[in-house]
């Protein structure tokens, strides 16, 4: 009977396992179906105005799930310095990625971002004081030597703009940090809709400061319906994709479902191929797998 016990048990947990690998890779596909659909709004306004917008939309549908769910209670700010950083963080990633996708290709993009655990283990030892282990400065310089492959070709072509994926890997990778200090504050869908609501004046007066800066590619002008309806389908498959991981994390942990992170490279290279023409050479492909490797090496060793 313990044996039998034992089996039930073992086979409830593979099944949690499988069910949360489904559930987290449906989010970063989502993720990654989001970042086409925001690559396809280059040329109707600009990365700064996109964010906002995304986020305004993202924070009302949050606002009323919370509302429902939780009532006046859900909107409280504990600790309001550590929700500003990590609407900070969020609101400047966000808009160098959106930027970078407007910029370079898709893919290439993606794939950079995949440093961002690695730096997560780096900054837990600078914000959080914690041991980083020797795999984490193994997998980092490896990864970044991935990143200077990949980058070498888009360097080249459009200057310290193919940096901007790195600074949203540093910019989600504090966030992260900052959302293990927020951890207790409240509910996961409050967290999400502080991080959104906060957002919004950040990424605000990142636009009217660019607008009033110069640079043609920072003006604003009105937005089309058809591109405030493609940032309300941003919005709508982002918030989605958060709840999906967010599931897979309750079945499973974090580590048992990381790899599912890659889902997000696989559908990049499809929309980007199919969607945008986008084909990588071989160079950025030998880098993304050095940052790939690298990952998937830092994973192992932290299981």
């Amino acid at each position: 009977m313990v044996a039998e016990a034992g089996q039930s048990a073992g086979s409830e947990s593979q099944s949690n396992t499988q069910t949360a690998l489904l559930l987290a890779a449906a989010g970063f596909g989502l993720l990654s179906f989001g970042d086409a659909v925001i690559k396809s709004i280059h040329g109707a306004m600009p990365a700064t105005a996109v964010a906002t917008i995304r986020y305004i939309i993202g924070a009302a549908l949050l606002g009323a799930l919370l509302w429902w769910r939780e009532g006046r209670t859900g909107f409280t700010l504990p600790r309001p310095w550590i929700h500003i950083g990590r609407a900070a963080s969020v609101a400047i990633g966000s808009t160098c990625f959106f930027s970078a996708l407007f910029l370079m290709p898709m893919t290439e993009a993606t794939v950079i971002t995949f440093i961002t655990p690695m730096l997560v283990a780096l900054f837990s030892s600078l914000i959080l004081k914690e041991h980083a282990p020797r795999s984490a400065w193994i997998a980092i310089a490896v990864a970044f030597l991935g990143v200077l492959i990949v980058l070498r070709p888009e360097v080249a072509l459009i200057g310290r703009a193919g940096l901007l994926p790195v600074g949203t890997a540093i910019c989600m990778a504090i966030m992260i940090n900052l959302n293990r200090m927020a951890s207790g504050l409240g509910s996961a869908l409050q967290m999400q809709f502080l991080i959104a609501i906060l957002a919004v004046p950040i990424l605000a007066a990142v636009t009217v400061i660019g607008h009033y800066s110069g640079p043609p590619a920072l003006q604003v002008s009105w937005p089309s319906s058809g591109a405030i309806l493609r940032c309300g389908i941003v919005a709508c498959t982002a918030s989605l994709a958060h709840g999906l991981v967010y599931m897979a994390t309750e079945r499973a942990s974090a580590a048992a479902i990381a790899p599912a992170n890659y889902i997000q490279l696989l559908v990049a290279l499809a929309t980007g191929y199919f969607g945008f023409g986008d084909v990588p050479d071989a160079t950025a492909l030998g880098g993304a797998a050095l940052i790939i490797g690298a990952g998937i090496y830092f994973w192992r060793q932290g299981r």
